[in-house]
């Protein structure tokens, strides 16, 4: 008979996932460019964080050479939620979730590469065995949509990248105050990019300084608060009860139920075709089968959770 506590935190995991998944979905609903999007949802996030004595504990006693390391983690941290949010604007809502799906395999890749661990060949078959799965969603959408595919890979990409990272620091110091330390760099590069942005992605650009409209300053404190330090401390809890193995399982279900919530609310099913949606469950096969292929491992430092769409909990 299964542990209560186990069960319960089956629920809680499965809470968190399902508020992830309401990420995309935000992000559809907020009409800000995703420049001043995402630097609005790092901000709120940060003085939240701030508010809190034990982080400025944290931030004392950590090493400055850590506080460095994770501050540059906080500006990939940026870029991947820049990149995600411009994939929604460019595209839409599934299409940023599916191409999000491209992390596992990538990280795969990537995290022998960064950690010196050794190569394992199903790693590099997996990956392959994801192709044609890409070249279905790619077929499956308009070709006014590609672009959100590109921005939506590379922000997998960046997930991959600073996630493998944070691991390389696991016990670098208390979870929210890295949480607080990688987003409140990745504030600041945001707002030293801002200028920059008109000339390098226009799409993504936007004014920082002027007030959002009375309903995206809802939506963003929702996104904020609701999607990210809400199931960031209920994951801190669940993952007391469940192994790594089983929490990233749960938490790959994440592109089904942003997929399933994009259509529901916004009908995305009638823009997209048959093929995209076989290439999503080719993909999602693969990732799953990358989880279950990788076996029971230690989690990895929670302060992922809070600052990834893609939630790595393995390690």
């Amino acid at each position: 008979m299964r542990n209560p506590d186990t069960t319960r935190a089956l629920w809680q995991i499965h809470f968190c996932v399902l508020l992830w998944g309401f990420t995309a979905i935000l992000g559809k609903l907020i009409t800000l460019p995703a420049l001043p999007l995402v630097w609005w949802r790092m901000l709120i996030v940060v003085v939240a964080l701030a508010l809190l004595p034990k982080v400025w504990r944290g931030l004392r006693a950590m090493p400055a050479r850590s506080r460095w390391a994770y501050a540059g983690i906080g500006a990939l941290v940026a870029l991947h939620w820049l990149t995600f949010y411009g994939a929604i604007k460019l595209a839409n809502a599934s299409v940023a979730a599916t191409c999000i799906a491209f992390a596992t395999p990538m990280t795969a890749l990537i995290e022998p590469l960064l950690t010196r661990q050794k190569f394992q060949p199903r790693d590099l078959l997996l990956g392959l065995a994801s192709l044609p799965g890409i070249w279905l969603v790619v077929g499956g959408v308009p070709a006014g949509m590609h672009a959100g595919i590109v921005a939506g890979v590379a922000s997998a990409a960046l997930v991959a990248l600073f996630g493998t990272l944070n691991k390389r620091m696991v016990d670098g110091g208390d979870p929210l105050t890295v949480t607080a330390l990688e987003l409140g760099a990745g504030t600041l590069m945001l707002t030293l990019l801002a200028p920059l942005m008109p000339l390098l992605v226009p799409a993504f650009a936007g004014p920082l300084l002027v007030l959002p409209s009375t309903t995206d300053a809802l939506w963003l404190v929702l996104l904020a608060l609701a999607c990210t330090l809400l199931p960031f401390a209920l994951c801190l809890v669940a993952l007391r009860h469940l192994s790594a193995f089983t929490a990233q399982l749960s938490v790959n279900l994440e592109p089904v139920y942003a997929i399933v919530l994009a259509a529901v609310l916004f009908n995305e099913q009638q823009e997209l075709s048959p093929r995209f949606y076989l290439g999503v469950a080719i993909i999602l096969g693969v990732v799953f089968a990358q989880g279950l292929l990788a076996g029971r491992r230690q989690p990895a430092h929670v302060e992922q959770v809070g600052v990834s769409e893609s939630h790595h909990l393995a390690d």
